[in-house]
C-alpha cells in the first residue's frame, strides 16, 4: 500500500508543489490550506505522515501539533514541520511539541523529499525480536508502542527509536553525530539541536526515570546502567 502523506498549507502553490514531488516519489498524497480542515483530516485519513506549515488560517500549527499530541489516535504520527520561521526558538518550540522533524522555507524539493523518506522509515517496525526490556522500560517493537513500569507511555515513533538505540547500548556514550546520522539520517552535526530537544522531550516524560539519560560532555547521550 502507498504510504499517505497530508500536506497542511495555506499557499496554494507551495502545497502543490510538495504534493507533485511527493507523488512523483510514490506517495498517496492530500491537501488541506486550513488549519482546522487540516486537523480534521489528520483525524479522519489517519495519514503515515503530516508535512505541517506554522502560519495557517483557522489554526496554527502548534494548535494542531498540541491536539493531534493529545489524542490517542495521533499521538504516534509524524510530523515534518514546514516554517518560514526560521528563528531557532520557532523550531525548538516545535520540536518540543511533539514535531519529528523541521525544514525551513524556501526549501529543496529533493532535501523535503529525503526528510520525508528518512521520517517514514524510522516509523516502521523495528525488525529483530518483538519485545526489548530493560529496567523499567519495556519496547513493543512491532507496535511502537513503549512502557514505563508497565504502564503505556506515549512516544513518538522518534522519541521511541532514539530511547531504543541507547537502551540496547547501555553503559556506553553515544556520539552525537552517530545519533543524529542513525535516527535523523543528518551527516553532519548542523542539527545537533534537533538531538537535544527530542532529549529533553524525552526527560520529561520519563519523570524520574529521566535521569538514566545521561548527558557525557564533549561526546553525546548514554543510558546508564541500573543499580
Amino acid at each position: 500500500m502507498l504510504q499517505k502523506i497530508l500536506v497542511v498549507e495555506d499557499d496554494v502553490d507551495i502545497a502543490q508543489l510538495i504534493s507533485f514531488n511527493l507523488e512523483r516519489a510514490g506517495y498517496q498524497v492530500g491537501m488541506s490550506h486550513d488549519g482546522r480542515e487540516g486537523l480534521d483530516k489528520i483525524f479522519t485519513e489517519q495519514p503515515d505522515l503530516v508535512v505541517l506549515d506554522l502560519m495557517l488560517p483557522g489554526m496554527d500549527g502548534y494548535g494542531i501539533l498540541r491536539e493531534m499530541q493529545r489524542d490517542p489516535r495521533t499521538h504516534r504520527t509524524p510530523v515534518l514541520m514546514l516554517t518560514a520561521k526560521s528563528q531557532t526558538e520557532d523550531r525548538i518550540r516545535g520540536l518540543e511539541m511533539g514535531a519529528d522533524d523541521y525544514l525551513t522555507k524556501p526549501f529543496s524539493p529533493k532535501e523535503l523529499l529525503l526528510r520525508v523518506q528518512a521520517i517514514i522509515k524510522r516509523n516502521r517496525s523495528t525488525p529483530g525480536a518483538v519485545i526489548f526490556s530493560f529496567g523499567p522500560f519495556r519496547f513493543d517493537k512491532n507496535n511502537l508502542a513503549f512502557y514505563l513500569d508497565e504502564e503505556p507511555l506515549p512516544l513518538t515513533s522518534t522519541e521511541f527509536k532514539l530511547l531504543l538505540y541507547l537502551c540496547q547500548r547501555v553503559g556506553h556514550p553515544q556520539e552525537r553525530g552517530d545519533l543524529l546520522k542513525v535516527v535523523w539520517g543528518y551527516n553532519d552535526d548542523v542539527h545537533s539541536r534537533t538531538l537535544d530537544t527530542h532529549m529533553k522531550r524525552l526527560r520529561q516524560k520519563l519523570g524520574d526515570h529521566g535521569s538514566l539519560i545521561e548527558t557525557v560532555r564533549g561526546v553525546g547521550y548514554q543510558v546508564r546502567e541500573v543499580e
